[in-house]
């Protein structure tokens, strides 16, 4: 019987999923596939990685809603291109449909795929899922890619009006489309290497309440002022498009958050090469310390600076870390520390629970300065009174340090003085080689 195959990756959900949708609006029967990627998952160094339980956890649940249904998931782990070499001896593929991605490895993966589904006479299509706007949605007036923040967000929202940006895929609809099908068979976390840590993951919704105060309490790490939606809008467990509407109604400042992540996505898609370099190119100039001592003792969390150190203790026991404290650990790690930000950035990449390449390279590229829209150089953040400003009464800094004040804690690693004075040079120096 010929089939569609709707291949979920960063959306693992059925409710308003754009891919889905048109798959079952086609005709043909469509049956989900999920994979985990070998060439990714082979190449974690801990076996025990949160965001792969995140993942297993809401393929099960997937798993669960298609078979209540009479359908089932697909679940392989392998390499995409040899999966799909796989099935189309099992199946007769007619289309596959997936969700639009924005990275480099996922650009090149999907269009090995494709290729090879051409030569078997099956299609491939691709939609906008993860982001409100496309990466050619939103362009200046003549014709190009955004490269400043601000004249972007006027135009993101002034489009972002028009309620059609913001609209459900009403996928219920048509489930009736789902191909029926025994239950299929799952791999397992141990199949993988993996084991899980038992973790109790944020829910996939925010509170009206917490919108409404995001403004003003978003900046204080010791109070619950966040959403934490990040690994759910990483994975695609929750809609970008419900989130914004939700946003409209009560959070400008919020609103403004997804417009910060759609911008990074769009600078990923148009300047690829801000995975490896600087998006301003004369940046990659910039000659670093990278001292090893240094690097270990950031990542441990023991460079005398309280709010860094609570910091990277928190993403280090959580895999989680609040955004103000984000920026302050990377500017010193970049400009204290003369730690060049793609060292910097890797690590974040290996810890965060809800690491996103596009968020997380522009935002360490913001505090490196040599980003799109990025922070002078010269503007280097004072972690002391960063702490005194945003953690007052030191609640955050006493739950992550609690040595801090004694005996045990170890001196500054630095001068701030120093450090400021001293990075403002070293920049100087590389910029003038251009």
């Amino acid at each position: 019987m010929p089939i569609a195959i709707m291949w979920h990756r960063r959306d693992l959900r059925l409710h308003d999923n754009a891919a889905l949708y048109y798959a079952l609006k086609a005709g043909r029967p469509v049956l989900p596939l999920f994979i985990f990627d070998k060439d990714i998952l082979d190449h974690l160094d801990d076996k025990r990685d949160r965001r792969v339980e995140f993942i297993y956890k809401y393929v099960l649940k997937l798993q669960d809603e298609l078979q209540k249904m009479g359908s089932s998931l697909i679940v392989r782990y392998g390499r995409p291109l040899e999966v799909f070499q796989e099935l189309a001896k099992e199946y007769e593929i007619t289309n596959v449909f997936t969700n639009y991605d924005y990275e480099t490895y996922g650009k090149g993966r999907d269009a090995e795929v494709a290729a090879f589904l051409k030569t078997v006479g099956a299609g491939f299509h691709s939609y906008k899922d993860q982001t409100l706007f496309d990466h050619d949605e939103v362009l200046t007036g003549t014709g190009k890619p955004y490269t400043v923040f601000g004249p972007y967000s006027r135009n993101w929202l002034g489009k972002l009006a028009d309620p059609f940006y913001t609209k459900s895929y009403p996928t219920e609809t048509y489930f009736d489309q789902l191909h029926k099908t025994a239950p299929l068979p799952m791999v397992t976390l141990d199949d993988m290497g993996f084991e899980p840590l038992g973790e109790n993951f944020p829910k996939p919704t925010v509170d009206d309440a917490l919108l409404k105060q995001y403004q003003k309490m978003r900046d204080y790490p010791a109070e619950r002022g966040t959403s934490e939606l990040g690994i759910h809008l990483r994975f695609g467990t929750i809609s970008i498009r419900n989130l914004a509407r939700q946003a409209q109604e009560t959070s400008p400042t919020f609103l403004s958050e997804l417009c910060w992540r759609d911008f990074y996505f769009q600078v990923l898609d148009h300047f690829p090469h801000v995975e490896q370099h600087a998006f301003r190119r004369e940046y990659d100039n910039i000659k670093f310390l990278n001292r090893p001592e240094d690097i270990e003792r950031w990542e441990q969390g023991k460079t005398g600076y309280p709010l860094v150190d609570a910091g990277m203790r928190q993403l280090n026991e959580t895999g989680w870390m609040h955004n103000r404290v984000r920026m302050v650990v990377a500017s010193f790690c970049i400009k204290h520390l003369l730690v060049d930000w793609r060292i910097g950035e890797a690590y974040f990449a290996k810890k965060l629970r809800d690491y996103d390449l596009a968020a997380n390279n522009g935002g360490w590229q913001w505090a490196a300065g040599s980003g799109t829209d990025a922070a002078p150089y010269f503007r280097v953040f004072n972690p002391t009174a960063q702490a005194e400003k945003f953690d007052p009464k030191g609640e955050y800094i006493r739950r992550w340090v609690p040595e801090y004040n004694s005996l045990n804690y170890p001196a500054p690693i630095i001068d701030h003085a120093f450090a400021r004075q001293r990075v403002v040079e070293v920049y100087k120096e590389g910029l003038r080689k251009e």
